[in-house]
């Protein structure tokens, strides 16, 4: 574990970074050339997001230029196969998306692992409030030992979907899911698969359900549209009908409560502005059909961090937009993918697609 600093050690960085998840540390890690680089998190360090901890091709490449993925991240069974389940119609379709499964907490602690020295890292450390001009972004942070003022050249906010440095820039209200995962007890094997589960019957704010062994426990993970009402009853539903159906998954060991972006118009996904660049999730980085985002974590991180190293100041957010524009095309794509997903009659008839195409298809969500 890299050393944590309770409080930053300098008034004025060339780079701050907030949120040490995947995209922040990837920015720092490429920021750090340019001169002197804060990495602040609101959280206790090592970091847990809740999440279901798949890692899939693209983000194993794309590490691999970093350091190889230890063995001691990753859970039993090691690799998992996507597959749709229409759980009232029986219907299981196994694709070939095959996905790495780790620890996500030891795998965000690896991560920070892979930083320079010179990269300072302070937490907890949250941001109040910022303000920016043309010369400089400056910044209060409150830690154990009270609030500081601090500037900048550049900022990056990477402090995902309910992002202070979003919404603080100015970004108008993005809509966001509700997430609740219960980690259950398994008391004995399950299909190792990531099972994409979707029954009738729940509710209108009900999207899908998602089952995963991880280790000696199984992630029951639930996504609800924004403003469902007491999501955790319907959870509680969830989970009954699950055990009744797979005796192996036992009691609850935790329960845990997120939230993810509502991703719906090009116009949710914004780089940044004058001298504050956003990156993962806090820039609506992440893919609107799977709501998979580590992928895009790690590559806006490694071009935000380019983009403040490699430009003046006051260009770096041109630069990162321009840098990102694939990527936002990338989730421009995905929206026709929607109306489908998401309606009663696009799941009613995915189910007559044949295996092959819905196993392609699943590439590209």
């Amino acid at each position: 574990m890299r050393d944590v600093s309770p409080t930053p050690k300098s008034e004025h960085y060339r780079t701050i970074i907030v949120g040490a998840g995947p995209a922040g540390i990837l920015t720092a890690y490429h920021a750090a050339p340019a001169g002197s680089t804060l990495l602040v998190e609101a959280g206790l360090l090592p970091r847990y997001k809740s999440c279901g901890g798949m890692l899939h091709a693209h983000t194993r490449r794309t590490l691999a230029e970093y350091a190889p993925i230890p063995d001691d991240i990753i859970l039993d069974p090691r690799t998992v196969l996507f597959r749709f389940h229409d759980w009232d119609r029986k219907i299981k379709k196994v694709t070939s998306l095959e996905l790495l499964n780790v620890d996500r907490a030891l795998f965000d602690e690896w991560l920070l692992g892979i930083l320079p020295p010179s990269v300072e890292i302070v937490a907890p450390c949250e941001v109040r409030s910022l303000t920016q001009d043309a010369e400089k972004v400056s910044l209060t942070l409150r830690s154990g030992k009270g609030d500081m003022i601090l500037t900048c050249d550049n900022l990056i906010g990477a402090d995902g979907g309910r992002s202070k440095v979003r919404r603080d820039l100015g970004v108008p209200n993005t809509a966001q899911y509700v997430t609740l995962q219960d980690f259950v007890h398994l008391e004995g094997p399950i299909e190792p698969y990531f099972d994409c589960i979707y029954i009738r019957g729940i509710g209108e704010d009900y999207a899908y359900t998602y089952v995963v062994p991880k280790g000696d426990v199984a992630d029951i993970g639930c996504v609800y549209y924004p403003q469902s009402k007491q999501p955790w009853l319907m959870q509680n539903e969830i989970v009954r009908i699950l055990r009744a159906a797979m005796p192996a998954l036992g009691e609850t060991v935790t329960r845990q409560a997120c939230t993810a972006l509502y991703v719906r118009s090009v116009d949710d996904v914004v780089a940044g502005e004058g001298r504050i660049l956003l990156a993962g999730e806090a820039g609506g980085f992440l893919s609107p059909t799977s709501g998979e985002g580590i992928s895009y974590a790690v590559n806006t991180g490694r071009l935000a961090g380019s983009a403040v190293a490699d430009n003046d100041p006051i260009d770096a957010v041109a630069a990162y937009r321009k840098a990102s524009s694939g990527i936002r095309t990338n989730i421009a794509r995905k929206f026709r993918w929607l109306p489908m997903m998401e309606s009663r009659a696009g799941k009613y008839v995915a189910g007559f697609v044949p295996q092959p195409i819905v196993s392609r298809i699943t590439h590209e969500l």
